[in-house]
């Protein structure tokens, strides 16, 4: 018997082995077919990929949009959304807007950094320290699901940097249950890595197709979402593991937050889908309008967990809304943008929407 478990024991040994050395190769070649489309930064120790679009007559004082991206995505799933369509903002409508899309720390090509850097106020202070190393002194932040808890530590962490926000799908409150298991798995101390580096990747890639398709609905998975997106970035093991620790230790995270949530006094849009099945819309973006003072709800009708994709026109339009007051200046106050009374009545009507 001692004999078979130590072929069974090492049996295993050599298969997880393989495992691991064909994950690790993977990796590579993911990083080869999607190489950084932007530039890099050290903050703080840790090394940031981004990308700075910074368009012919910008110049200081100008709107500034900072991205921040979602749990199992980088910073292309923002960029190919918003980038095209922000870039060519009519010159009419308002001085042009500078963008700066970023990986989060652990994701796309982004160095993950120390042990606590599964803490939205870890990744907030990062992308903060990349703002001012950019010469950034005003800025709207726009973070999307899991980079919306990111979001609201940049507007209460540097409210001086951070003159506005927007909120997509996001995910900054505490809810009912848990998570998947593989995410409680990965986030281990010791067998999460082994389970990152040799199972995970391989299962990840194969549910993957089934979870875009949940991620997206009611509407289509763009046809070639995956690709532009670089998706097996995802799959390397150190990716996977960042991504899951930041979706394990999420709820403790927004539930030690929301208590301060009530001193973010910027001026804030909170744009959900009405049929999200990722977060719960009646949580967490009701719960943000409930306790930011100058907050205001917009739900989309028959849209899901990626609005920046399907209803781009109307995340467009809020975002002109918050960057024509937080620039007041910059003439964004157009028709796409809120007058002070739609702003008020918007704020002052919250109990209503959270009611609902």
């Amino acid at each position: 018997m001692p004999t078979l478990a130590l072929v069974l024991l090492s049996a295993l040994a050599l298969l997880l082995s393989g495992l691991a050395l064909l994950a690790e190769l993977r990796g590579r070649e993911a990083e080869a077919r999607y190489p950084p489309i932007g530039a890099f930064a050290e903050i703080d120790g840790v090394r940031l990929h981004y990308v700075d679009l910074r368009p012919d007559g910008w110049r200081a004082g100008d709107p500034v949009l900072v991205f921040v991206h979602g749990a199992s995505a980088n910073l292309r799933d923002p960029h190919m959304a918003l980038a095209g369509p922000l870039s060519e903002w009519p010159a009419e409508k308002g001085r042009p807007a500078r963008l700066v899309f970023v990986d989060r720390p652990g994701h796309g090509h982004s160095q993950r950094g120390g042990g606590d850097m599964h803490r939205p106020s870890a990744q907030a202070a990062l992308i903060a320290g990349l703002a001012d190393s950019l010469g950034i002194g005003r800025a709207v932040a726009v973070g999307h699901s899991w980079g919306g808890a990111v979001a609201a530590q940049l507007g209460l962490a540097r409210p001086d940097l951070f003159a506005g926000l927007v909120f997509l799908a996001p995910a900054t409150h505490p809810w009912p249950g848990g998570v998947n298991w593989y995410y409680d798995a990965a986030a281990l101390p010791v067998a999460g890595t082994v389970f990152s580096a040799t199972l995970a990747p391989f299962g990840a890639a194969l549910v993957a197709p089934t979870a875009m398709g949940g991620v997206f609905r009611p509407g289509e998975v763009p046809q070639t979402y995956a690709e532009r997106l670089g998706l097996p970035l995802l799959f390397r093991p150190q990716s996977f593991r960042a991504n899951a620790r930041d979706v394990a230790f999420l709820k403790s995270e927004v539930e030690a937050a929301v208590p301060r949530y009530r001193e973010i006094a910027q001026p804030a849009a909170v744009i959900t889908g009405e049929t999200d099945g990722v977060v719960y819309p009646h949580i967490h973006s009701h719960g943000l309008v409930r306790d930011l003072p100058n907050a205001w709800l917009v739900t989309l009708e028959g849209a899901g967990h990626m609005p920046h994709h399907t209803r781009t026109g109307a995340v467009l339009a809020e975002i002109a809304k918050v960057v024509a007051m937080a620039f007041p200046q910059a003439g964004w106050d157009s028709e796409a943008s809120r007058n002070a009374n739609e702003t008020a009545e918007a704020v002052s009507s919250k109990a209503a929407a959270v009611s609902e």
